[in-house]
């Protein structure tokens, strides 16, 4: 029996065509800057967000932790973030133990805080007994949140209360390009006003490995010099970033596919009894229902061939991607409603 996958979009496959571009990548020693597909995968996703520099990175995760070491100084300085985004609940800890950054978690609907939550949250910087706020982090699109789309406007926001008090912002696009293709509005612009900002590879664009963090050519120089650090400098990687390059010529557009899939699944969900959801908050490839028992019903789900995973104690997480047709889709729905039953 075929699975259909929807733990995840991380589980995809490089395509067959992918593939191919794997194997014919022109490649160098990464490390010493002679890697051609490197280069070329950097200048573009420097173009691509509006920034001077960017780096080729093994994972996601290692850019949010670079760039908060890059903003974050000694002393007992803070992130704010939303409490269910990536790096407050899934990095081990990591920008405590070594980036140097205090968690303060915010609140918001959808994975989202508003202006008001943040400057509410800021703590005066003359007082010593207290965390010093120094970074802003939001994640485009909100993983936990439900794959949600923060407004442009929001962001704008966000940002100016960040700049009024002289913090400086990260924008975590682990699903960014969802987001571009969602609103209609261009990576660059949402990039806009963040120090340091990055997108993966390896999500709904369907790479095997990689992300990619850009910013200013004075803090990408210092990005290399944790890359190294963190052992996160590589040889060859053409061969890993010549997938990237395809993704972004070939894996954009059909985005909006996995959108649609998503919530033709919400809304097969709603009309089951004992599943919680709201179709019309679905707006990119992440579905998110309320069930009673999450673990039981995951298991009822693996037990017909279709992958799902808990999201807390009483939700459930679907995301779709581009290993999963119109066919998975309704399996999966199938599935559900013996589940449930």
């Amino acid at each position: 029996m075929t699975v259909v996958n929807l733990y995840s979009d991380t589980q995809t496959k490089p395509t067959p065509e992918m593939r191919q571009a794997i194997a014919a990548a022109e490649v160098g020693d990464e490390q010493r800057g002679e890697d051609p597909t490197v280069i070329a995968l950097q200048d573009r996703v420097a173009a691509l967000l509006g920034h001077e520099a960017a780096l080729f990175l093994p994972t996601g995760t290692m850019c949010n932790a670079i760039a908060f070491r890059l903003h974050i100084r000694p002393g007992g300085d803070d992130v704010l973030l939303h409490r269910s985004a990536h790096p407050a609940l899934f990095e081990a800890g990591g920008p405590a133990a070594i980036s140097g950054a205090m968690i303060h978690a915010l609140d918001g609907e959808g994975g989202m805080f508003t202006p008001d939550t943040l400057a509410e949250a800021l703590f005066p910087p003359t007082d010593r007994y207290k965390p010093r706020s120094r970074l802003v982090s939001v994640e485009q699109t909100t993983n936990m949140g439900g794959g949600r789309v923060w407004p442009l406007a929001q962001v704008r926001d966000v940002l100016e209360v960040a700049r009024g008090h002289g913090l400086r912002a990260h924008l975590d696009g682990a699903r960014l390009m969802n987001a571009v293709v969602a609103s209609g509005v261009d990576a660059a612009t949402w990039a806009t006003g963040f120090d340091t900002a990055w997108l993966d590879f390896t999500k709904g664009l369907g790479a095997p490995v990689g992300a990619c963090l850009a910013a200013s050519r004075e803090l990408i120089a210092e990005a290399w010099r944790y890359k190294q650090m963190w052992g996160g400098a590589m040889r060859q990687a053409g061969i890993v970033a010549a997938a990237g390059l395809y993704a972004l010529d070939h894996h954009v557009d059909r985005l909006a596919e996995d959108h649609l899939r998503a919530r033709r699944l919400a809304e097969g969900l709603a009309e089951l009894p004992g599943i919680g959801i709201d179709p019309t908050t679905v707006e990119t490839n992440i579905v998110i229902a309320e069930v009673a028992d999450p673990a039981a019903f995951c298991a009822g789900l693996e037990r017909q061939g279709v992958l799902a995973g808990p999201a807390d104690p009483r939700r459930v997480r679907f995301v779709t991607h581009l290993d999963v047709d119109d066919a998975g889709i309704a399996r999966a729905l199938a599935a559900a409603a013996q589940a449930v039953a």
